[in-house]
């Protein structure tokens, strides 16, 4: 990959897109992660305004005080740059303390876990139509179209994607031309939506660069038969996870009404 390049042709994309859609500038959410770091450097350089949000909720410090690195870091380069600190744990607790009552299990954890996102997107909107800016995602391709690993309406609510062609390594070495700090490239890549230190790897099952390996395999029309081992546990896990996870993917289903029934 050709580093500088490509960072130059994904500032040029957004500084066009933004200008041609009349828009003042960018928000996007800071979670410590490198994906949203590189976003957000991203924007930064095309010297539009760039407003980063942290958005809490019961979130691990570790997660906070590398979110908040960043945003210092950001802020020192490029003076178009500010941010804003919304807590919405006290938000997310009434949310919990008004809908029904619920036994605790594994499909509360995964529903309150997307509402976490859910009204992290909300938030960003709030802001995007306060200032007039454009709300920028921050999913990589493997998230975003290998195995559906977002929240649908949540952190896949945006208006545009500036790295979702990009795999995760792909990602990182851009995260090391921009300058992203160490302390969230050595990290391990976490949603930070339950409230634990599990990772993306612990819910997935697989690492990102087994999953690129097994993106590029089914891309060339490997079959789970193909494999034996940790590469076939693998491959079955890819496979899994692009096959339920299409609805993410895929426009939303209109129901088309027959000509005659009109």
């Amino acid at each position: 990959m050709q580093t500088e390049k490509v960072i130059d042709h994904i500032v040029n994309w957004l500084k066009e897109y933004a200008t041609n859609a009349n828009i003042e500038g960018f928000v996007i959410g800071i979670s410590g992660g490198i994906d949203s770091a590189v976003t957000s450097s991203l924007c930064a350089k095309t010297g539009l305004k760039t407003l980063c949000v942290e958005m809490p909720i019961h979130q691990a410090q570790s997660q906070v005080t590398r979110a908040q690195e960043h945003i210092a870091q950001l802020k020192e380069r490029f003076s178009n740059v500010s941010d804003v600190r919304v807590d919405l744990t006290p938000v997310f607790e009434e949310l919990k303390s008004v809908v029904p009552k619920t036994a605790p299990s594994a499909q509360l954890d995964l529903s309150l876990a997307n509402t976490r996102a859910r009204l992290r997107m909300s938030t960003l909107y709030y802001f995007a139509g306060l200032y007039k800016y454009l709300v920028v995602g921050t999913g990589n391709k493997v998230e975003d179209f290998g195995v559906g690993f977002y929240t649908k309406y949540g952190d896949g609510g945006v208006d545009l994607s500036p790295i979702a062609n990009l795999l995760k390594s792909e990602v990182y070495t851009i995260g090391e031309a921009l300058k992203v700090p160490n302390s969230i490239q050595v990290a391990p890549p976490t949603d930070g939506l339950f409230g634990d230190s599990r990772s993306d790897e612990d819910q997935i099952g697989a690492s990102y660069d087994e999953l690129e390996w097994a993106m590029k395999m089914k891309d060339e029309g490997k079959k789970i038969n193909d494999f034996e081992g940790r590469e076939q546990e693998v491959f079955k896990i890819f496979v899994r996870l692009n096959t339920v996870n299409q609805h993410k993917m895929i426009p939303i289903p209109v129901c088309k009404i027959p000509v005659n029934l009109l």
